[in-house]
């Protein structure tokens, strides 16, 4: 789900990234606070030349905010245009994640700060805290921020919405910091609440819209290989169940049905009780082993709606996989000990309940089961970000979804930009009961000790019993497009869908779904050897990269002066791998986008 602010400056291919400093190169390696990805030195740049009060960078999930953001923040330091750095996040684990992250670049955080302390411990630079901290508390926060020059980190900043009480903390605290960084990867909110030190600007049609100083979307960062494509594979199935009238009702899970069958429906696919839940589990445990024959380390994630659903999950995941997963509840206070723990080890499946999903940053992970009734752009937003952290080329993810019309659009609709529009006309949700998805989200802790009848789908209460449960495959999302024509679970035609390769370009995952629906279609399934089906892609992708550089060469050579030889030679010694004719095809890929590169001026 690529969710932006309007931007007012977007990630582009122009070269400004090339007139940075030595010290921050226009292109390089992923991921470190040392060297930045272009979209983090163009936008560095872009700070540097406003030195702004208040700035939004909204950056898909698995971008690489937090190093956007503490580069930032060593530099101010450094500078001493600050003298303190606040970083205010979600939840508890995102607070140690940051407090980590910080002191790899000598910035110290104490995230163990109370608000009954008053001020941080000895020899840090400041502190993480969490907006409920802050709501609690704001009058403290803003001493704290007043007392000396300070940097706000507002991470995930769409929390910040003014019709909560996070939002009217928020802008107390921090009404006197001397500079403030918005950060978000899902900007928008289903309400029209403003978010405190955002800027709105109104559109032709008078609708004030949120404007982001810098953008880089889901598209952006899939086009740069930082994030991984995502595969969905939605299931259906037949369901069963009693309302609280005692009227037995049976309808097809994915079917045109009214709202509230829909939503019955969707409840009862995700009874752990019945069938749907397990065979779902089956899936998407046999993709897991499929994606670690190339990747051995791959985890595996399932959301679940309340703690009373995630532990009954776990069981079924003991059972089909003999290992015990690893279960993460917001009111356990190893939780953060166990992501943590997770993420260092190898082990396969992680259960977390919808709220602790969002502080989940495990890069390994590379496969979901989307089993939570909650269907918020925001939310689910959030939840494949889990999902999309690329860590080398061709890594794919794949999430499984109930076969929910709500869900399959939030799917399809994966690289859209969003921004947050207030003065809109409102839901009928929003007219009739004041209801905002978001508060249900930051209710879920209660949600979880009551159970699933606490809060439905998009917050419809009511009770009713789920009787049957029945899976079946119903189709893969990927790119736009729809795959597949339904299948038993367990079919030969589902295997199919299971069984692609672990490491795939999006290309090749395309080209690979294409030819397993054509062979339903025609109601023949030859054996499957992936091996040789790659290599069949892979030639074709060579002969196209090869032509493509040759071009690309010849255009350079007439514009350099160089002969073909030369530009081929200093391709050769910046990429490495062999001549033209032995080059596979990332090698070839490595030589196209840095000849591009030069074209805009990146030397």
């Amino acid at each position: 789900m690529s969710a932006s602010f309007e931007p007012s400056t977007t990630h582009a291919s122009s070269s400004a990234a090339s007139h940075l400093p030595p010290a921050f190169p226009s292109r390089a390696p992923w991921g470190t606070a040392g060297k930045l990805r272009a979209w983090q030195a163009e936008a560095l740049e872009l700070y540097r030349a406003r030195a702004p009060r208040d700035f939004l960078a909204v950056a898909t999930p698995g971008a690489g905010k937090t190093t956007f953001a503490l580069r930032i923040a060593t530099e101010l330091l450094e500078a001493r245009v600050v003298r303190r750095v606040t970083v205010v996040a979600p939840t508890d684990h995102l607070k140690r994640q940051w407090a980590d992250a910080a002191a790899r670049v000598g910035i110290r955080l104490d995230p163990n700060f109370s608000n009954a302390q008053g001020r941080h411990g000895h020899g840090f630079d400041g502190v993480a805290v969490t907006y409920a901290q802050v709501a609690n508390k704001p009058a403290l926060h803003a001493a704290r921020t007043g007392a000396a020059p300070t940097l706000v980190i507002l991470d995930e900043v769409h929390h910040g919405g003014d019709a909560l009480s996070w939002g009217d903390g928020v802008r107390e605290a921090f009404e006197g910091a001397t500079r403030r960084l918005a950060l978000t990867g899902t900007p928008f909110r289903s309400d029209t609440a403003a978010i405190p030190f955002v800027r709105y600007d109104r559109d032709a049609q008078g609708i004030r819209r949120s404007v982001a100083d810098y953008s880089y979307n889901y598209g952006d960062a899939l086009r740069d290989h930082v994030v991984r494509p995502v595969i969905f594979l939605s299931y259906s199935g037949s369901m069963r169940w009693r309302t609280k009238t005692g009227d037995e009702i049976s309808a097809r899970l994915g079917e045109a049905l009214t709202k509230d069958m829909t939503a019955q429906a969707w409840r009862t696919a995700l009874d752990p009780g019945g069938e749907w839940i397990p065979a779902v589990l089956a899936g998407a445990d046999r993709r897991l082993t499929e994606v670690r024959r190339t990747v051995p380390d791959a985890g595996a994630m399932i959301i679940a709606t309340d703690q009373t659903d995630a532990r009954a999950y776990a069981g079924h995941l003991a059972r089909l996989t003999g290992e015990s997963p690893t279960v993460v509840l917001s009111d356990d206070p190893t939780a953060s000990d166990k992501i943590d723990e997770f993420s260092r080890s190898d082990s396969r499946w992680l259960v977390a309940v919808r709220m602790v999903s969002e502080g989940v940053d495990v890069p390994r992970l590379a496969v979901g089961v989307y089993a939570t009734s909650t269907a918020t752009p925001l939310f689910f937003a959030q939840a494949v970000g889990r999902f999309v952290r690329a860590r080398k080329r061709g890594e794919t993810a794949s999430v499984f979804l109930p076969s929910v019309p709500q869900l399959l659009a939030l799917a399809n609709a994966l690289e859209l930009e969003r921004d947050h529009a207030l003065d809109r006309p409102k839901t009928a949700e929003e007219e009739g009961a004041g209801f905002n998805p978001e508060d249900a989200l930051l209710a879920a802790a209660n949600s979880e000790r009551n159970g699933p009848d606490a809060v439905g789908p998009d917050g419809v209460q009511g009770s009713f019993e789920a009787l049957e449960a029945q899976a079946s495959f119903d189709r893969v999302l990927f790119d736009g497009g729809e795959f597949g024509t339904g299948a038993e679970v367990g079919s030969d035609e589902e295997l199919d869908f299971l069984g692609l390769p672990g490491l795939l370009d999006a290309d090749q995952v395309s080209a690979l779904l294409r030819q397993r629906q054509a062979d339903q279609l025609k109601g023949r399934r030859a054996p499957r050897d992936p091996a040789a089906e790659l290599e069949a892609m892979d030639h074709r992708r060579q002969a196209e990269l090869r032509k493509e550089l040759a071009q690309l060469v010849g255009a350079w050579s007439r514009r350099s002066g160089q002969p073909h030889g030369a530009v081929h030679t200093e391709l050769r010694r910046r990429c490495g791998g062999p001549e033209v004719a032995l080059a596979d095809p990332d090698q070839l890929e490595s030589r196209v986008a840095m000849l591009r590169g030069w074209f805009v001026g990146k030397r």
